[in-house]
């Protein structure tokens, strides 16, 4: 039986699959209509210093992070990653997802202006790829929803990290100490027992601000906040702080923090012969490294893993699978948006095509995997 957490998770993400889809519609019809020069004005518009899509990026999608940092905590106590035998199968297939369409993009763009785009394809969209496993329904087993549940946490930590170390701006080391002071005092917090969530939400806000201004992408705030809340290491404990604001905060970030994040990020604007930009090297990167690479490296790594004895596959799962769920890694979305937006600062060509490379590649590997799924058993 699925826990009620991992159950209350799936849905929400499902449903926020369709959500998002519709807003990523929505916002490109309005981006290449006569009102689109207006639309993409009004998320520039200042806002205590930073512009509206400015606070989405950085500060709505901290509340994102702070989600996946949550879930990632349940998933290291009592979910899929609690276990090293049971942690290991997706923490390779996550590696492999994350080194074969990066190394696919250097390949064809180190020492290019565009190289710093090779952590474009690195990430999978948690929402989109289990809202189109759910399509699904019966036909998968339930071991392979948790597959794949744990293999996109393991995803977005490694994107995660991948931002922090290659995507800071203006690098300040006195703001970078002042974050990390707050956060060791949360986790001194937690050590005492301080169960009451005011003080961690108090210091998360102040830890964001002092990320923000170290240079270090403000979002990672979110994730580190995340490991300072008390987790008490029991299944479906209402009790527990982490339990209680990861409960609070799916509806509000698969309803209000990501179709924000898409009404703001996907207004890709189809201009004149637009099937140029896909034919650049940044572009054909993106693609291959999300629709090919994604299901080869995540294949590849498994079978790794599996052949030298370190893991097996679980119950209900064949290699075929595994095949298919790689493929529906390659729907990138979000994260690999939002990557985008941290790799071609102030490049608004180059943002564009990329954005459109990604919704193309999304979009094939999304139809691809489900395609592969349905038939396979």
């Amino acid at each position: 039986m699925l826990s009620r957490t991992f159950s209350e998770f799936f849905e929400s993400e499902k449903a926020s699959a369709i959500v998002l889809m519709a807003c990523t519609l929505a916002c490109l019809v309005i981006a290449n209509s006569i009102f689109g020069p207006a639309y993409q004005q009004l998320w520039q518009f200042k806002l205590g210093g930073l512009s509206i899509e400015h606070w989405v990026n950085d500060g709505l999608m901290a509340v994102f992070f702070l989600l996946i940092g949550l879930e990632l905590e349940r998933e290291l106590y009592v979910g899929e990653l609690s276990s090293l035998k049971n942690a290991l199968l997706p923490i390779f297939a996550a590696i492999g997802g994350i080194a074969v369409p990066a190394g696919i993009h250097y390949a064809l763009n180190g020492g290019t202006p565009t190289q710093a785009g090779a952590g474009i394809p690195m990430a999978t969209d948690i929402a989109f790829a289990l809202g189109a496993l759910s399509l699904l329904g019966k036909r998968v087993p339930v071991s392979l929803k948790i597959f794949l549940t744990a293999l996109a946490v393991m995803d977005d930590l490694g994107a995660i990290i991948v931002i922090a170390v290659f995507y800071a701006t203006q690098f300040s080391l006195a703001y970078l100490m002042g974050a990390l002071g707050v956060w060791l005092l949360l986790v001194a917090a937690n050590r005492f027992r301080v169960m009451a969530l005011t003080p961690y939400l108090v210091g998360g806000a102040l830890m964001w601000f002092l990320m923000l201004k170290s240079g270090v992408h403000a979002t990672i705030a979110g994730v580190l906040l995340a490991f300072a809340i008390p987790f008490n290491g029991r299944t479906d404990d209402e009790k527990s702080p982490s339990h209680r604001l990861e409960h609070w905060l799916h509806k509000p970030v698969a309803f209000l923090v990501l179709p924000l994040f898409a009404l703001a990020n996907t207004g890709v604007v189809f201009e004149p012969q637009w099937q140029q930009h896909l034919a650049g090297t940044n572009s054909i990167g993106i693609i291959a490294g999300l629709v090919l690479g994604k299901p080869l490296g995540i294949f590849l790594l498994s079978w790794l893993a599996v052949a030298i004895g370190v893991c097996q596959l679980p119950a209900g799962i064949s290699w075929r699978h595994v095949l298919g769920v790689g493929m529906l890694g390659g729907i990138g979305f979000t994260m690999s948006i939002f990557i985008t937006n941290l790799a071609f600062v102030g490049q608004a060509e180059i943002i564009n095509a990329s954005k459109m490379a990604i919704l193309m590649a999304s979009v094939t590997a999304g139809v691809f995997g489900i395609a592969w799924l349905r038939v396979v058993r």
